[in-house]
């Protein structure tokens, strides 16, 4: 059997469950979203228009960056300990990184609004201190929605980031510094550009699960930080308002696809310099 032929039979049970899983349902979202309900692009052009729901499109896109941002930056210092620091130190790391895999995001979310709601630990304790007067509005707000998405999202950015700390070749720094370079500019010129494969990976894989985050901002924004993903939700099962809901998933979608392609370019640009 020639190669081709046998990887295609390899990967053909693969490609079937997934285009069962994805590609016919999301084609069918597809059709709904110039079907519903009436034939044409009307939905795509009220998604577009609509102030509402370019609000809530550019919330999530500024929400996203900022949890991409303090996630990657948390996991970057994660993973630098996880890889380079001493047995007992690479321990406890690795318990912080897989610990919260155990607990759902569901009982992730509620604890969180345990701790920082109105009336929870952390404004107890600051008001018995006497710290405050009165409680600081912590949860049903932004605030409350990032703490709650990084504190998901850290441990997915730490594996590509320490897989690209563990690539980086010892004799480059050592050599860096045999002529002299200081830490913090080895660090910055030589060892930071050298992990930045897993940089954007890190980045991309956050940004990507931030965009359809559902239960953390519902919980935590208390329906005053509505996310897309909760959007589509309302405007399909409350409205209902199926097309504009499947204009929507499109619209995200097609973000997606972009952002994947502009990541690719710029990885293969980089690894062709």
């Amino acid at each position: 059997m020639p190669p081709i032929a046998r990887h295609a039979l390899l990967l053909g049970p693969l490609l079937g469950l997934l285009a069962l899983a994805y590609l016919i349902p999301f084609l069918g979202v597809m059709r709904w979203s110039v079907t519903l309900p009436e034939p044409g692009l009307g939905q795509y052009r009220t998604a577009l228009t609509d102030p509402l729901v370019l609000s809530v499109l550019w919330r999530t896109l500024r929400i996203c960056v900022i949890v991409t941002l303090i996630s990657v930056v948390a996991a970057y210092l994660l993973a630098l300990v996880w890889v380079r620091g001493g047995p007992w130190t690479q321990r406890l790391v690795e318990l912080c990184i897989l610990i919260p895999f155990w607990i759902s995001v569901l009982t992730r979310a509620f604890g969180w609004l345990a701790l920082l709601s109105n009336r929870g630990l952390v404004n107890s304790w600051l008001i018995a201190l006497g710290v405050l007067d009165e409680p600081l509005t912590l949860v049903r707000n932004e605030f409350g929605v990032i703490l709650g998405m990084v504190h998901l999202l850290i441990p997915f950015a730490v594996f590509p980031l320490a897989t690209a700390i563990r690539a980086v070749d010892e004799r480059v720094l050592l050599a860096a510094r045999g002529m002299g370079a200081s830490r913090a500019r080895i660090f910055w010129q030589v060892f930071l550009p050298m992990t930045r494969p897993g940089i954007l990976g890190a980045a991309l894989l956050v940004f990507v699960f931030a965009l359809g985050f559902f239960i953390t901002p519902a919980i935590l924004g208390g329906g005053r930080s509505v996310m897309a993903a909760e959007l589509v939700y309302l405007r399909i099962f409350q409205s209902p308002d199926w097309g504009l809901g499947a204009a929507v998933s499109v619209i995200l979608m097609a973000g997606v696809g972009l952002l994947l392609a502009a990541t690719l370019r710029i990885v293969r640009g980089g690894a062709g310099r």
